[in-house]
């Protein structure tokens, strides 16, 4: 019980927000340092022992790291590895930054980092998704990355025709034209000069806007589509991979699962998982967090999280199916609590067997009332505990 409390004091969602903090507090700090001119004070917080040029530097690369942060914890929300790597990275970069910046504010930041740190270390189990890009969005970002090296290539290529690029820097400022080129800023501190140039920097917007209105398109819709979904009730991967110690509902039957979502929609993490395509948007319409398939699929249970959840409900309208489902449930996850609800009561010990820790079956309710009416003892208080209301009237007041 204890070490249960703990996971669900300090989760995945936690961590989440505390590098989201770290990234804004990154951001807060660097601002502020270069607003002061990096100085923090006469000579910083160290009596000058960092240099001013350090902690000038480290203002605006600070400010860099912290947006960078707000990059990888939209990673860390939907669970992938690399992010987490970059994300270990740059919170460490990040106290550095706070310790080089050398003034008072950027102590709030070398703290939040240190503290954030090893909360990440901790919970990498959770963050193990692979990055798995879709054709259309390599071929967004080749188109991105080919624009850009295009641009790039050629205004440094045709420089005697260009104002603004030239000397030791010309590479990086054929790069920099490049990139205001296509992104519709258009400085204009460097121009083409020739009518040949001209046409060159025509291609660049042409290939460039473009390469970026795809890639914004292709590499946003997902995120958007998520948000949406979220909106409407609908469970996506990113959610269901930053659950702890949620309840699994597995499979739908028409007495007993409806009751049990009404239950659970008071701020329980839960996922219904069901085979029936019709069934699932009617429950999504309802705003129930419903996966499509089948709840004895053992790779499904594992991406719904079966390994972290609290306990797992079992209560369809067929006992065979439910027995399966509690024995792959099990095998699963050894310790998880499991629930099921017989139809039978002659199935109660088969789905013990099969690893249910506990077994009702509506021939229980049956027994009950026989018992209350025949004047069984310890009945109605049996069922006020179940009915959770005390203050039903007993059978004494009829």
């Amino acid at each position: 019980m204890v070490s249960r409390f703990r996971r669900r004091i300090v989760s995945a969602r936690i961590v989440i927000w505390m590098t989201i903090g770290v990234a804004l507090l990154s951001i807060a700090t660097g601002l502020v340092s270069t607003g002061l001119g990096g100085t923090g004070g006469s000579g910083g917080l160290y009596g000058g022992f960092v240099p001013q040029i350090v902690r000038t530097t480290a203002s605006y690369t600070g400010t860099i790291v912290g947006f960078l942060l707000l990059v990888t914890a939209i990673g860390l929300r939907r669970g992938f590895r690399s992010a987490w790597y970059a994300s270990t990275v740059l919170v460490l970069l990040a106290a550095m930054h706070g310790i080089l910046q050398s003034t008072p504010y950027s102590l709030f930041l070398v703290v939040g980092s240190l503290a954030t740190l090893p909360l990440l270390i901790r919970h990498r189990h959770r963050f193990e998704r692979p990055i798995e890009p879709t054709t259309t969005q390599i071929a967004a970002a080749a188109a991105v990355v080919g624009s850009q090296l295009y641009g790039t290539i050629g205004a440094y290529a045709l420089r005697g025709y260009f104002d603004g690029i030239d000397g030791n820097d010309a590479i990086f400022e054929a790069f920099y034209f490049t990139v205001v080129t296509a992104s519709t800023v258009g400085y204009g501190d460097i121009q083409p000069t020739r009518p040949f140039a001209q046409a060159f920097g025509m291609t660049v917007i042409v290939l460039g806007t473009g390469s970026f209105a795809v890639a914004l398109g292709v590499l946003f819709t997902p995120i958007v589509e998520n948000s949406f979904s979220s909106a409407l009730g609908r469970t996506t991967n990113a959610n269901i991979e930053l659950m702890e110690d949620h309840i699994l509902v597995l499979g739908y039957g028409q007495l007993l699962t409806e009751w049990i979502l009404d239950e659970l929609t008071s701020g329980d993490d839960y996922v219904l998982v069901i085979d029936d395509d019709s069934l699932v948007e009617q429950l999504r319409s309802k705003k129930r967090n419903v996966i499509h398939g089948d709840p004895t699929d053992e790779e499904l249970l594992e991406r719904v999280g079966i390994d972290r959840a609290q306990s797992v409900l079992v209560a369809t309208d067929d006992d065979a199916d439910d027995a399966l489902t509690v024995l792959t449930a099990r095998q699963l996850n050894p310790d998880v609590r499991i629930v099921a609800g017989a139809n039978d009561h002659e199935n109660v010990k088969k789905f013990r067997r099969a690893g249910a820790d506990i077994v009702v079956s509506p021939a229980f309710v049956g027994r009950m009332l026989v018992k209350a009416a025949l004047g069984g003892e310890h009945v109605e208080e049996l069922a006020e505990q179940l009915a959770g209301d005390r203050t039903n009237r007993t059978l004494d007041d009829f």
